[in-house]
């Protein structure tokens, strides 16, 4: 299911499923974000003191009540995170996924440590979501604002998105999926474990060395995790070393699938990035460095 689109005057609930928000950042953003003509709730947890440990945004039962409560809110059409950080995966089993089902689709937006909740979301209800920038990040630029925006209220003027270069070329057509690298190789074994089959891939990864890149890479290919995979479409990898080792790994581990395989395609921990919708029908044109959606992520 696709969830409904942003109109001026609905209401965004700012929640802090993962880290603790920096109040500076924040405060930057909160302005930014009611310039669309839009209420922000803030959740308890986005202004909370970090809890033990101290990575946290709080604790594992009030990180998840204040995602529940704000899905759960009939005025809220979208909950976005206000940035990644670590501590998802610890509370997803809180979630009280049936109700939240009944509680009918809205957006969901975030990226890095939310690729957990993407996935969490697209098991239990079947909805797509959105990749996105968050506020509370110093990546939060005027470009992944307004593409961010674009991709809330106005997301037919989002249905291309061009960037990248091929390290193997064709064209396919799938189903976005994916998202963090981390995340997606930490669901291994969970009930959101999920799979490639029939998909086109987003991937993407900050401050992890070259290794660590082929250990996740590995252990998704050897669980099966790739198998009938249609595209594969690689983001950043900040601070992850030698961008020439990593195209070298990325080539000896994935090129083998035989499937259109695009890099630097702009999106992840960098600047500018843009908004991708996980959960649609796209078309992958390696060679061109496109990526086109079937139809617009929101209603």
């Amino acid at each position: 299911m696709r969830p409904p689109r942003l109109r001026a005057g609905d209401t965004v609930a700012l929640v802090a499923p993962a880290g603790p928000v920096p109040a500076d950042l924040l405060e930057k953003a909160l302005p930014v974000l009611r310039g669309w003509g839009v209420e922000v709730r803030v959740g308890p947890c986005v202004r909370a003191d970090p809890g033990s440990p101290p990575y946290l945004s709080g604790a594992d039962a009030a990180r998840a009540a204040e995602f529940t409560e704000a899905w759960l809110d009939p005025g809220v059409r979208c909950v976005l995170a206000a940035r990644g950080g670590y501590g998802v995966q610890r509370m997803l089993d809180l979630v009280d996924w049936p109700a939240l089902r009944a509680a009918g689709p809205k957006v969901l937006a975030g990226s890095s440590d939310i690729t957990a909740l993407h996935r969490a979301v697209d098991v239990h209800l079947g909805l797509s979501t959105l990749f996105s920038p968050m506020p509370a990040s110093v990546l939060f630029d005027d470009f992944a604002v307004e593409h961010l925006r674009r991709s809330l209220f106005e997301p037919e003027r989002t249905l291309v998105v061009r960037g990248g270069s091929p390290l193997v070329p064709g064209r396919a057509s799938g189903v976005s999926a994916g998202g963090n690298l981390s995340l997606v190789a930490a669901g291994i074994g969970t009930p959101e474990h999920g799979s490639a089959r029939d998909a086109i891939v987003l991937l993407e990864d900050v401050t992890e060395s070259v290794y660590r890149l082929d250990r996740m890479l590995t252990q998704l290919l050897r669980s099966g995790w790739f198998a009938g995979v249609r595209g594969i479409v690689l983001g950043s990898w900040a601070a992850c070393g030698n961008p020439a080792d990593v195209r070298a790994l990325v080539l000896d581990r994935l090129g083998p699938l035989g499937v259109p395989l695009v890099e630097e395609f702009g999106f992840g921990h960098v600047a500018s990035s843009p908004t991708l919708p996980l959960g649609v029908p796209v078309t992958l044109d390696a060679d061109l460095g496109t990526l086109t959606f079937d139809s617009p992520a929101l209603t």
